[in-house]
């Protein structure tokens, strides 16, 4: 795959050129409301479990949907779609969740935004590539961390949780998060030749 470089100038114009999710929908290209459906799928079915999780079995069973499962969650929807739709963040639980260069740039973004308090929710980007006359199609919805993730993801963890999270994810690096900041984002890439 050739080196892909992102310019700060290129983000902003993606950032800011997105049709509005409300907008009619001949105006937005089939391809970016499908990566919008998924992406919202994704997030309400997670939450649903991860809600479900906490109430039943708290933190530590909302550990064990965070690593099971949201990748099956994301594998369904791939299937489903012909995209391939995942997670990524900035520091991830999971390594393999690690950004693209494409990506990191992306979460940067978002991360400012969202410290900077001059967005409008979803926070979202949305990018074609061209690779030697294919189009890969990207887009990406940012994760701001809620206050029922801070007790797997704040600044400090309960001792039990923390050893959860050791076990599972032993190089973990997705704690120290406050409720408002970036946790992470919802990626759906549609392969150039559609493969995944």
């Amino acid at each position: 795959m050739p080196r892909l470089t992102v310019t700060a100038c290129l983000l902003s114009a993606v950032l800011v050129g997105l049709p509005p999710v409300a907008s009619a929908e001949e105006s937005v290209p089939e391809w970016l409301t499908r990566s919008r459906e998924l992406a919202q799928q994704l997030a309400t079915e997670l939450k649903a479990e991860l809600q479900r999780s906490l109430a039943s079995g708290g933190p530590v069973a909302a550990i064990a949907v965070c690593r099971n499962r949201a990748p099956e969650i994301a594998a369904g929807l791939s299937e489903g779609s012909g995209a391939l739709v995942s997670r990524t963040a900035l520091k991830v639980r999971n390594p393999a969740n690690a950004p693209d260069e494409l990506q990191r740039a992306v979460l940067e973004q978002f991360a400012g935004d969202l410290a900077s308090g001059r967005y409008e929710m979803p926070l979202e980007a949305a990018v074609e590539i061209n690779r030697a006359g294919r189009i890969e199609r990207r887009y990406m919805r940012a994760i701001p961390m809620e206050g029922m993730c801070v007790a797997c993801h704040g600044p400090v963890l309960a001792p039990e949780i923390s050893a959860a999270v050791a076990t599972s994810y032993p190089q973990d690096q997705a704690t120290g998060f406050e409720p408002g900041q970036l946790r992470g984002a919802i990626s759906v890439t549609w392969r150039a030749g559609g493969e995944r």
